[in-house]
């Protein structure tokens, strides 16, 4: 959704909370002008207070994410693990030899 869509969106929504309070709390025309007034303002200005923050975080997040640090890194990480996989296939195959030679051990004493 766009910024000012949303803007408009929730403005509405604060016209209509407004008249509803209005309705329930005011005895004349006049005070429910004012709630409804006042509180379509505070949602007017409360959304803009939320697109300022929302486009803050965006153009924050993209700043500070430094791809080619990121990939380094994975790159270091990514080699890190086939090493270890590496070490983990040799103790497996080390491990099928002795269980072999136990094995054949065992036959020539029966």
């Amino acid at each position: 959704m766009l910024g000012e869509n949303f803007v408009y969106f929730f403005t509405v929504q604060g016209f209509f909370v407004g008249v509803i309070f209005g309705i329930l709390k005011s005895f004349d025309a006049d005070s429910l002008f004012v709630y409804t007034l006042f509180i379509t303002a505070f949602f007017y200005l409360f959304s803009h207070i939320i697109i300022a923050l929302y486009y803050k975080t965006l153009t924050s997040k993209a700043d500070f994410f430094l791809r080619s640090a990121h990939e380094v890194e994975l790159d270091y990480y990514a080699g890190e693990i086939n090493k270890r996989d590496h070490i983990v296939d040799t103790a497996c195959k080390v491990t099928d030899i002795a269980i072999k030679m136990n094995e054949e051990s065992l036959d020539g004493q029966q």
